[in-house]
This record gives structure tokens, sequence and C-alpha cells, in this order.
């Protein structure tokens, strides 16, 4: 018995050391209700396999930035071709595009389903109810040019008011709450789908394009120095539907983003084998 404690003790050692000597992993990500889903799993599934990982929040511009110049090795919340095409034009010869790790992804404006708004065409006939505002996101998502870009398009007298996930979600939750109009910049995978009733508005001018992915992108170099994190980075692929679930488990009260994407990969073992069975 003795020997058997003794020999787990050293294996444990063993395999401390070597998860020590694997390195960390930098991952840059948006404050996104989704990319911090997203960017947690990856974490727990490097960290599963010993990597040391350490993550920052960055506004969009940056976080591309970050990746391109090396100070961060990947990110798993490239929002393409529409949302993020500006900064891959930038920066795209300095970093090394893995492919989507999602499909299904939508970008629009967003009303509940109770509004009388059809089409974003019908927001300058509703605009004293929605106080001359439509409710946005971080100023430097490219979501929110987007939306610049459908007030040009749809020549909206209303003003884009600027702030963050949060700050969106509170103004939609308490107009919902008093049964009042809004427009709220939205996309899809995002929880407040699943919390609330809500649609998007036509589009006719198809401004804010179809379908999006949320692609892997890393650093140059990654491959050669990190070959097997590169590996599972390129192997990292999962639903909306699998992402909601992570969301959801993010909105309850106290809830640890980490500790909920531990708790996932450890329970989702056989989606996560996949992402590390060729690495």
């Amino acid at each position: 018995m003795q020997f058997s404690t003794l020999a787990l003790a050293v294996g444990l050692t063993a395999a401390t050391a070597q998860a020590q000597d694997k390195g960390t992993v930098h991952l840059a990500y948006v404050e996104w209700s989704s990319e911090v889903a997203s960017t947690n799993v990856v974490r727990a599934a490097l960290e599963q396999q010993g990597y040391e990982v350490e993550m920052t929040a960055l506004s969009a511009a940056a976080m591309w930035q970050a990746v391109a110049s090396g100070d961060a090795d990947a990110m798993v919340a490239a929002w393409l071709p529409t949302t993020h095409q500006d900064y891959m034009d930038r920066v795209g010869e300095s970093v090394e595009d893995l492919g989507p790790n999602l499909d299904g992804t939508k970008l629009g404006l967003v009303v509940p389903d109770y509004s009388e708004l059809e089409t974003i065409s019908d927001i300058n006939d509703h605009a004293d109810a929605l106080g001359n505002q439509i409710i946005g996101i971080d100023p430097g998502a490219g979501l929110m040019g987007l939306t610049e870009d459908v007030i040009e398009a749809y020549d909206l007298d209303i003003n884009l008011r600027s702030g963050s996930g949060a700050t969106m979600t509170a103004a939609l939750s308490s107009a919902i709450t008093n049964e009042e109009e809004v427009v709220v910049t939205g996309w899809t995978p995002h929880w407040m789908f699943a919390r609330w009733d809500l649609r998007y508005l036509d589009d006719p001018e198809n401004v804010y394009g179809g379908a999006e992915q949320i692609h892997t992108v890393t650093r140059q170099g990654l491959e050669e120095d990190m070959p097997e994190a590169y590996a599972i980075l390129d192997n990292f692929e999962w639903s909306p539907e699998q992402m909601g679930e992570v969301m959801l488990m993010n909105q309850e009260e106290d809830a640890d983003p980490y500790e909920n994407a531990k708790k996932w990969v450890e329970e989702n073992q056989d989606v996560v084998q996949k992402w590390l069975s060729e690495s």
C-alpha cells in the first residue's frame, strides 16, 4: 500500500513536471458572451493536456493586433467573412486562419417578438418610441461598424449608442420587462435568444450579410513552436447549441465562466476527445 501511494505521488510529480514543460498558451478574446464561453472551453481543453493558459480580454482590433504581433498565440473569436474582415485585410499576412470552429452565426438588429417593427426601414417610423437610439455594444466591434453602414444605407435618423454586451442586454431586459419598443445590435449564438422571445429585423439591403462563421486564428510560427497546442486549436469545433449550453451556465448568478468551462469539458469528453485525438 505504501509503495502504491509512493508510486502515485511520483507519477503525479512527473505529470506536473511534464505539464510545466509544455509551456504557456496565450489566448486573446473579446468579451462577447459567445467568445467568453469558447475561449474558456479551449483553455480547459488545453489545460487537460498539460498546458498553462493565459487569457487576455481586448477590443476586437487589439485582439487581432495581439495575435498578428505575437503578443498572443491564438484566438477562437474571429467572425468571418464579414464582421472582422477589415482586421483580416490589415494583418492577414501575419496570422494563420485555421478555419471555422463554429458554423451558423448571424448578425443584425434584434427586437422583442411583440415589437411592431418588421424591417430595418421601419425604425424611422418608431424613432420616438425607441428613444431615438439603437442600443449597441463596444465601439470597436465590427458589428458596430456594420450598424453604422446600416444607418446610412437605410437613411435612418437615429443614434447608435455604444456600450458593452452587458449594457446592451440590460437595456433589452429593462425594455422587455416594461413591454417597450427597443432595438439592439445582436448576434447568434447568444444566450438572450434562449431567455427571451426575440427576432431579427428583416434586412432587405443585406448590409449585415448572410450567415458567418467563427474562426480560429493563430500567430505565425505557433505550429513549429507548439505543435500539439496548434493541433488542438486546429481541431477545435463545436455547435451553436453546445456553445449555448455554456453561455446559459455563465448567466447564472455568481457564475464563473472558467469553472463552467471546466465542468462542460469534463461532462463532454466525447466531444473534447475529438479535438485531442489528432494532436
